[in-house]
């Protein structure tokens, strides 16, 4: 494993490495933006199909004018449980989205896999 020189404080970067950021993170949101954080459980012997499902879900969100951030996410310490972290450029970008035919799709089939789902839009703040 290569050894990191460490930075002077208050040294900048070298010219082209700048630290790479993921989505929204790191970046001044528009003003209107805001983010959705959706807990899902799947129901006992559902959870392949569960993932399956959302994943399915990522790539066209992705692709859709007005979203920033679309990312499912796996609990570590609970099996079953994944987290989707998505980040609209406003509420009426994620209405557009809920009308697509990926989400329709999913929107179908959620009920057979899910034993419990929490969703919260959120604004950031800081």
């Amino acid at each position: 494993m290569a050894k990191r020189k460490a930075r002077k404080a208050g040294a900048r970067r070298p010219k082209g490495s700048a630290r790479k950021t993921s989505g929204a993170a790191g970046r001044k949101l528009p003003k209107d933006a805001v983010t959705l954080i959706v807990i899902l459980r799947a129901r006992e012997g559902q959870e392949t199909l569960l993932e399956a499902e959302l994943r399915a879900l990522v790539s066209p969100s992705r692709r859709e004018e007005g979203c920033l951030t679309y990312n499912l996410h796996r609990a570590i310490d609970t099996p079953g449980a994944l987290l989707l972290h998505e980040v609209w450029a406003s509420r009426e970008a994620h209405t557009e989205h809920a009308h697509t035919p990926h989400f329709l799709r999913w929107n179908a089939r959620k009920d057979a896999l899910l034993a419990s789902r929490d969703a919260n839009f959120w604004k950031q703040i800081a």
